[in-house]
């Protein structure tokens, strides 16, 4: 297909993710629980914490943009990865991955949260895809960031690719993982022994460790 449909079909898709994994998903959240999960960016300017925040906002509106961009041929695939059967296995990434988001989101019932409140003890969730791995909403969203990036693989989509994967590893080892041990203490500790932190047994911990 053409750098310029690519990038229509990658901007339609994402669109769709964001409208579902954050808009309906906050509107259910809200209903449910009388807030809308959302607690913003960690920890003061300059931060390690801060930076994670602000680097999973520069990819999420790189998300938008580097399609956007290639549709409006403002910007060109980079040649090696401009390819059909790049732009096939990028397309099927994009679906599971977002798919699977959203579905890690509904396991996670009420504790669902972006961002971390030190003053708030949400339940523990351990089953589901969350008994595979402990991070399968962040597992299932660069999977299909991936996806995005193959399918439309310009030099902004891998830029956004790289801040996303780079404040995933930063909020979930600096900023979620000593909250959830400090909240769960010996449960979580636990868990994180036995299931590994993106991918199934890669990244378990041990008692040294946390």
């Amino acid at each position: 297909m053409s750098s310029t449909t690519a990038g229509a079909i990658a901007l339609g898709l994402y669109v769709t993710y964001i409208v579902w994994a954050f808009g309906v998903r906050t509107v259910l959240q809200y209903r449910r629980t009388g807030s809308t999960g959302f607690h913003g960016v960690s920890g003061r300017p300059g931060t390690v914490e801060w930076w994670a925040g602000v680097l999973f906002g520069i990819a999420l509106v790189l998300g938008l943009l580097a399609p956007a961009a290639q549709w409006s041929a403002l910007v060109t695939p980079v040649p090696v990865l401009d390819h059909t059967a790049l732009q096939l296995i990028g397309t099927v990434l994009v679906a599971t991955g977002f798919a699977a988001t959203v579905v890690a989101q509904l396991g996670m019932g009420a504790s669902w949260r972006i961002g971390v409140d030190e003053g708030e003890r949400t339940a523990l969730v351990t089953t589901g895809t969350f008994a595979l791995v402990r991070n399968p909403v962040f597992t299932a969203m660069i999977s299909g960031a991936t996806g995005l990036t193959l399918l439309a693989p310009n030099l902004l989509a891998i830029i956004g690719l790289v801040a996303l994967i780079t404040a995933v590893e930063l909020q979930v080892r600096v900023v979620e993982e000593p909250y959830l041990l400090r909240t769960h203490g010996e449960t979580y500790r636990a868990y994180t022994a036995r299931v590994g932190r993106f991918l199934p047994a890669i990244g378990r911990l041990t008692t040294d460790v946390l």
